[in-house]
């Protein structure tokens, strides 16, 4: 059991705490019994799993293979506590190899339902809105020109590990411009801009639903070359929601109109 701070070990976990750090060494850090769990299931590659039992009413380890593991390392409750994020850890953290999709990498049913996000930059905020895809069987999720990193710790921490079982891209507006119109799917921007509501819009065709940011919404080369621009109503002062709570609501209307 590893129970100094000083340990080499110890002092790589903690320094991947950087995303410069990560990219360097081609890493990320998920934290969570479950969320590994579902890593695991995705096919990214394991590498260190840092484990204390001391978190657990019952010392047991969780039913994932742990020998698929290349460094499977117990350290004590404090220094688990210093390599954690969470501010009530289970016990497990572990290090893999991401996994990133292209474009044409991403599998589509004839009638595909995606969801495109520009320039999403607080990690709670993506990771809310892939738990939404998630539980909504939403195809795929692009990231248009990407703030924050997908596999971030905290966007795997507020996804609950959802950022594993979705297909999830990055890549840049000219890119995904190219990629929609091969496949023909028709894109819908949420934007305060239009007098279309997003339930008079017609969802049962190839859809993408384009959402920005809260405070500067989608940018103006998106918003000029969309198929359609809808609203949702509001009536506050404040002509805003926040943007996982504005993919929610249209993410249900496409699944309403499908009868999913």
């Amino acid at each position: 059991m590893l129970t100094s701070k000083d340990n080499q070990k110890i002092k790589d976990i903690i320094k991947l705490r950087k995303s410069s750090r990560r990219k360097k060494d081609d890493l990320i850090i998920v934290e969570g019994r479950k969320e590994i769990g579902l890593a695991l299931k995705s096919g990214l590659k394991p590498e260190q799993l840092f484990y204390s039992l001391e978190f657990e009413k019952e010392a047991r380890f969780p039913d994932w293979n742990v020998t698929v593991f290349s460094d499977v390392i117990e350290v004590s409750q404090d220094i688990f506590a210093k390599i954690s994020f969470r501010d009530t850890p289970d016990g497990y953290l572990a290090t893999f190899k991401p996994f990133r999709l292209g474009l044409n990498e991403l599998k589509l049913p004839d009638n595909p339902f995606v969801l495109i996000l520009e320039s999403i930059e607080k990690p709670g905020n993506l990771g809310a809105i892939l738990r939404t895809c998630d539980a909504a069987g939403v195809d795929a999720v692009v990231v248009a020109d990407p703030r924050t990193d997908i596999y971030n710790p905290n966007v795997i921490r507020s996804s609950l590990g959802t950022v594993f079982t979705e297909q999830i891209v990055s890549d840049s507006f000219e890119n995904i411009s190219k990629w929609l119109e091969l496949n023909k799917i028709k894109t819908f921007a949420a934007t305060p801009a239009t007098n279309l509501k997003f339930t008079e819009a017609d969802f049962s065709q190839p859809t993408a639903i384009l959402i920005g940011t809260e405070h500067e919404g989608l940018s103006e080369k998106w918003l000029e070359n969309v198929d359609y621009k809808i609203k949702i109503p509001m009536k506050g002062k404040m002509d805003s929601l926040n943007a996982s709570v504005s993919a929610g609501i249209v993410i249900y209307e496409v699944v309403r109109q499908r009868g999913v």
